[in-house]
């Protein structure tokens, strides 16, 4: 690697998904021969091809064997500038054999003779045994006449979503193969291990992905494989290249591993203290928890969800009256969201709803995040005047989403500001409209908190499984409401303090993408 690279170790790495552009550099470095010196006395790859030829020609059959000109090529032009004793080479020029598994999907069971490897068990660290399926012994034996991997073969993945993973066969026994994977043999003037990498490297990736063919899955051909390009060096030089990749590949295993832990640690560390503020016993030992979060706020607050943590502590804080001067808990009231709000239901949504003359906007659940209205994408309804009468939305009103996939999304809800005139709203929201004081902003702020949701999800919890709140459970939610007056500092006070949250949140980002882009160039500095 580099000096460029190596002296900027820490920067590099440290940068959003550092360690994977590092593992990438290596490879690359790999295959344009930066990455270990060039020997003189090394065998050149030019020889090293023209053996190789007089092996493949050496394996012909009997009558169909071809000159040993056509199986040596002029020398080729690559993407970029090798080395005086590499050459490129198309891969069809340095393997003995390029295939791929069967295309008639065979039926394959559960447990039989021979096993079937697809792409599903591809990984980038060898083949996957732990959802094995199996064939027959006469299915096996049609396929692998014309399909034989071997152990150290490269098993390439050129069908579905993982195409361009690839590995070294790692099974010492015949198996059979579906046509997803590709099976690639390499000549005895090539290292395995080399070509793997060469076929992993950013190069070669980007190549096979370019004008890739099929429409509804991705897919390389093998045509195209035989065709393709590799950077190929003298084989002693092959050897050291992939024990100089290992060493780096293992530096970047330990720094992964490192990141993670401090990670973890630094979650752990973020998580205990702000519980110091919200179990702190009385005010004095509040402001003493306070005062350490302090102490260190641009120690801990330095990933986004450390800073989604502490705007969840905020907002806990608030409702729990710890963030100013609160007037006596017995001047709070418990009350139900039904003793001072009306809820509910919205509208079905029907073919009948189709819009003709009279349609109007309304909001669905994508349009109701935690805490705002999205109206940038708003469909419509068709609507009787009493409909919409009924359903209207009023400025204040509170949105509730009735059920959602995701349990730490259930009942978000946020306040209709009156962005849109004659806004409806569909069934799979609830809405909340206080009946005397204003208390919609203090009540928005609540369900919001931690202490709301987790007591929506404890009413939205069904017997089968899912998460889903009704206009009833709504209604009998408790609410502990302070008088009006602090009503309104409390949300005033947690609305600045989310707001540094926000700033500070745009900021880390900020950073993060100058940072990025730091290691970008000196990433490109590398290989230019």
């Amino acid at each position: 690697m580099t000096a460029l690279i190596t002296g900027n170790l820490p920067l590099v790495a440290g940068a959003p998904h550092g360690v994977k552009k590092l593992r990438e550099l290596i490879l690359e470095l790999a295959v344009r021969g930066r990455l270990v010196t060039q020997h003189a006395i090394d065998v050149s790859a030019a020889e090293l091809l023209t053996r190789i030829a007089a092996e493949k020609l050496s394996m012909e059959k009997p009558g169909k064997a071809k000159r040993a000109a056509e199986h040596t090529r002029p020398p080729l032009a690559g993407p970029f500038e090798l080395p005086a004793s590499w050459q490129w080479a198309r891969l069809s020029d340095v393997t003995l054999k390029i295939t791929d598994g069967t295309h008639r999907s065979p039926p394959n069971i559960a447990a039989g003779d021979f096993k079937y490897i697809s792409a599903k068990n591809i990984k980038p660290w060898g083949i996957d045994l732990s959802d094995l399926t199996y064939v027959t012994a006469a299915v096996h034996d049609e396929i692998f006449s014309r399909c034989d991997p071997a152990l150290g073969d490269v098993l390439y993945i050129k069908d579905g979503a993982t195409t361009g993973i690839a590995t070294l066969n790692t099974l010492n026994e015949p198996f059979s193969m579906l046509s997803s994977v590709a099976l690639i043999k390499p000549s005895c003037g090539i290292v395995n291990a080399y070509l793997l990498k060469a076929m992993v490297a950013p190069l070669f990736y980007r190549a096979m992905r370019a004008g890739m063919t099929g429409v509804a899955i991705t897919r390389v051909t093998l045509a195209k494989l035989n065709e393709s390009l590799i950077p190929l060096p003298p084989l002693s030089e092959q050897h050291r290249i992939v024990a100089k990749i290992d060493e780096l590949m293992a530096l970047c295993d330990r720094l992964e591993a490192g990141q993670a832990d401090a990670e973890a640690a630094h979650a752990k560390l973020v998580q205990a203290l702000l519980a110091s503020l919200t179990q702190a016993r009385d005010a004095a030992d509040f402001r003493v928890s306070w005062q350490r979060l302090a102490e260190h706020f641009h120690t801990l607050f330095t990933t986004a969800d450390s800073i989604d943590a502490l705007k969840k502590t905020v907002m806990q804080l608030g409702v729990e009256g710890r963030l100013c001067t609160s007037a006596a808990r017995s001047a709070w009231r418990l009350r139900t969201i039904n003793e001072f709000c009306t809820v509910q239901g919205g509208i079905q949504k029907t073919p009948l709803r189709a819009p003709v003359r009279r349609h109007f906007p309304y909001l669905r659940v994508a349009n109701v995040q935690r805490g705002r209205i999205d109206i940038a994408q708003l469909e419509r309804y068709e609507l009787t005047p009493e409909e919409l009468q009924r359903w209207r939305l009023n400025a204040g009103d509170l949105l509730i989403v009735e059920g959602n996939g995701s349990e730490s999304e259930i009942g978000r809800c946020a306040i209709w500001h009156g962005e849109v005139d004659d806004c409806v709203y569909q069934n799979h929201l609830m809405r909340v409209r206080p009946t005397g004081e204003d208390a919609v902003e203090y009540l928005a702020l609540y369900l919001n908190s931690p202490v709301g949701t987790a007591h929506m999800r404890r009413l939205a919890i069904t017997t089968s499984g899912l998460f889903n709140l009704s206009v009833g459970k709504i209604r009998s939610i408790p609410v502990e409401l302070p008088p009006p007056a602090e009503q309104h500092r409390i949300v005033a006070k947690v609305g600045e303090l989310l707001t540094l949250c926000d700033q500070l949140k745009v900021s880390l980002s900020q950073a993060r993408q100058r940072h990025e882009k730091l290691a970008s160039v000196l990433v490109e500095q590398a290989v230019a």
